[in-house]
C-alpha cells in the first residue's frame, strides 16, 4: 500500500489516508461563531479527499483572541454551526479535529488586513494575559502575569471548550500550544519568569500544559484522540530558548497523560534564518520526538508535493503529512496526490467525469 494512502488509527479514530488540512486563521468570523465561509473552505478541503481536517484556532474565550475576527468555543451557542460544517465533513469520508487555544500576549491584534498590530482600548482591544508581565519579541502586546486565579479559570477554559467541541460532533481535539501563544508562554523560558509552582525548573514550566490535558481528558471520551501542537524548538539564539531535547522530553511526559500524537511546528518568539527555508524544514523535529519518545507525530513546514509528503511517511519520519498553504492553493490536493501515485483517488461522484 501507498504509505500516504494508508489508513491510520488513533485510539477508536481510523483516519483514510495520512494527508492533514493544517489549522489555518481565516479571520472571518464575528463574535466566535463560525459562518458559511468555514462550511465551504472546510467543506471543499473534505471534497478534496484530505483523511483530516483541523480548523483554525478556536480560542477558549472572547480576550484569548489573536483579533475580533477570529472562531471561538466559549459558549454554547457557538457548537450548533459546527454541526453543521461537521455533518457535511464527515458525508465525504473525511474526519475533523477542532484546535483550541489562547494566543496570550499575542490577542488583543488587529485584523491582518489592518496591521495586524496590537490594538489599544479604544480600537477595541483588551489586555492580554500571559506567564509573566514581559514582551519581548515582535507581535506582542505587554501582558499582565496570570495569578493563580487566572491559571486555573484557563485551564477550566480549555475544559469546557473541548466538551463544546464533543458536542459539536468534532472526531478530535488539538491543543495548539505553539507559535508563542499562551501555553508557548509558560513552557519556554524566554518569556516564563515566574517563582511559582508554575515557572521555573522544566517541571513547573509545563505543568500549566500538563494540567490542562489532564482537564480535558476529564471531559472527553476515552475513545477521543487528543492531540497536541508544539514549537518543537524556539528559533532564537539563547541559552534559556526551549529546544528539541526539551520537546522530547514534553513528549515523553505528556504522552501519559493521554496525548495520542504531536504535531512538531517551530518558532512563535523567533524565525528560522533565511537560509533553512526549504521543503520539509521541519520534518526533522517530528522525526526526532517520535523516534525518541515513541509517540506517533505530524509533520509541517513546507510540504507541497505528493511526492515528497509520501516519502516523509514511508520513511517513518512523521505519521502525519500536514500542509496548510498548499491546501490553500489546491482544495483537490488529496484527489491529485492519488493521481500521482497511483492509488484509487477518492473522487467524489459529481466529479468524476473530469478524471
Amino acid at each position: 500500500m501507498t504509505p500516504l494512502f494508508a489508513p491510520l488509527t488513533l485510539r477508536s479514530l481510523t483516519l483514510p489516508n495520512r494527508i492533514c488540512v493544517s489549522p489555518m486563521q481565516q479571520y472571518i468570523a464575528r463574535d466566535g461563531f463560525a459562518n458559511d465561509w468555514h462550511l465551504v473552505h472546510l467543506g471543499s478541503r473534505a471534497v478534496g479527499g484530505a483523511g483530516l481536517i483541523i480548523t483554525e484556532t478556536a480560542t477558549i474565550s472572547p480576550e484569548g483572541r489573536a483579533t475580533l475576527h477570529d472562531i471561538g468555543i466559549w459558549k454554547d451557542e457557538h457548537i450548533e454551526k459546527w454541526q453543521q460544517i461537521n455533518q457535511f465533513v464527515h458525508e465525504q469520508g473525511c474526519k475533523i479535529a477542532m484546535q483550541i487555544g489562547h494566543f496570550g500576549s499575542k490577542s488583543s491584534k488587529s485584523h491582518p488586513e489592518k496591521g495586524f498590530q496590537p490594538m489599544t482600548k479604544e480600537e477595541g482591544g483588551w489586555q492580554t494575559i500571559s506567564s509573566s508581565a514581559v514582551a519581548p519579541y515582535p507581535g506582542m502586546s505587554l501582558p499582565k502575569a496570570m495569578s493563580q486565579e487566572d491559571i486555573q479559570l484557563a485551564i477550566r477554559q480549555f475544559a469546557e471548550a473541548a466538551y463544546r467541541a464533543v458536542e459539536a460532533g468534532f472526531d478530535a481535539i488539538e491543543i495548539h500550544g505553539a507559535h508563542g501563544y499562551l501555553i508557548h508562554e509558560f513552557y519556554s523560558a524566554l518569556i516564563n519568569q515566574r517563582t511559582d509552582q508554575y515557572g521555573g525548573s522544566f517541571e513547573n514550566r509545563i505543568r500549566f500544559l500538563q494540567e490542562i490535558v489532564v482537564a480535558i481528558r476529564n471531559v472527553i471520551p476515552e475513545r477521543m484522540p487528543l492531540l497536541l501542537r508544539i514549537s518543537a524548538v524556539d528559533f532564537v539564539d539563547d541559552p534559556k530558548a526551549w529546544s528539541l531535547e526539551d520537546s522530547v522530553h514534553l513528549a515523553k511526559a505528556i504522552q501519559t497523560l493521554g496525548v495520542d500524537l504531536i504535531t512538531a511546528s517551530g518558532g512563535g518568539f523567533g524565525r528560522p534564518k533565511p537560509s533553512a527555508l526549504k521543503p520539509g524544514f521541519q520534518v526533522p523535529f517530528a522525526e526526532a520526538i517520535k523516534k525518541e519518545a515513541n509517540i506517533l507525530t505530524g509533520a509541517v513546514g513546507l510540504i507541497t508535493t505528493p511526492t515528497q509528503a509520501n516519502e516523509i511517511i514511508a520513511k517513518k519520519q512523521a505519521d502525519l503529512a500536514i500542509l496548510a498553504r498548499e491546501h490553500l492553493r489546491n482544495p483537490y490536493f488529496s484527489i491529485q496526490a492519488a493521481l500521482e501515485l497511483g492509488v484509487e483517488a477518492p473522487i467524489p461522484i459529481p466529479y468524476k467525469r473530469a478524471y
